[in-house]
């Protein structure tokens, strides 16, 4: 997976605004990722956490701010070229093709990925990391669990080589199993050297994967919360966060 010097801006994101018609979602978001770091951005239901990740792939046009990519200005691009670009997203609705194979499926990964590489190699480190996966090869995803399902869907965005991997709620509707697994997953990726942006209500997630937490509310960033600061029992960042 591609990366940088850590502290390095890779995305930016400056007074964005977002809406559907006349209902305004984003008000004003500012937000900074770094190479090599995991951003995780929290809030109640409803505050514009999918909104802002598919403004930044492009699925939705700001109707305000700018979004910067690794220097770039890419405000109001197609997901076709915010994905050339090396910004991966895996939605909650994970998005497979079901009537098609694990390999198939990720193997359409890297199709147009990021930067130009050897796909049965990057197949191959899929496998190792997913060793479920390699098992279940030849299946079709129809056939797969929901964990599994979301294994493929993280896996097929690794094969994109993401310059930036965004995970919007990775464990929704997993059992507490493998919502581990998940984040063993995600872990696996942060030591690796990945630079993400994760929407996460599991709080025990979040705070296992991410260095710095942004808090959304009413369309604008609230709080920002260091990993330390959230690890505190005594702190009062969720009630921050949810009251």
């Amino acid at each position: 997976m591609p990366t940088s010097d850590m502290n390095e801006p890779v995305l930016q994101i400056r007074g964005l605004e977002v809406g559907y018609g006349k209902h305004q979602i984003l008000r004003g978001v500012d937000l900074e990722v770094s190479a090599r770091e995991v951003v995780a951005v929290l809030g109640a239901n409803g505050v514009g956490k999918t909104t802002l990740l598919n403004a930044i792939s492009g699925f939705l046009k700001p109707s305000g701010g700018e979004i910067i990519f690794r220097g770039t200005r890419i405000t109001g691009a197609a997901p076709h070229e915010t994905f050339q670009q090396g910004i991966v997203q895996v939605s909650q609705s994970r998005d497979l093709f079901p009537d098609m194979t694990v390999e198939d499926n990720l193997r359409l990964g890297g199709a147009g990925a990021s930067e130009p590489g050897d796909t049965d190699a990057d197949l191959e480190n899929v496998f190792a990391s997913f060793p479920r996966l390699r098992e279940r090869r030849r299946q079709h995803a129809r056939t797969l669990s929901g964990g599994e399902q979301q294994m493929v869907a993280i896996g097929r965005a690794v094969m994109g080589r993401p310059r930036i991997l965004m995970l919007d709620e990775p464990s929704g509707g997993l059992s507490p199993q493998l919502v581990g697994e998940i984040g063993a997953i995600g872990e696996g990726l942060k030591k690796n050297g990945a630079t993400m942006l994760l929407v996460e209500q599991n709080i025990a997630l979040a705070r296992r994967l991410a260095d710095r937490f942004l808090v959304l509310r009413d369309g604008r960033v609230a709080d920002t919360i260091s990993a330390d600061a959230f690890a505190n029992p005594n702190n009062d960042a969720l009630k921050r966060i949810y009251l």
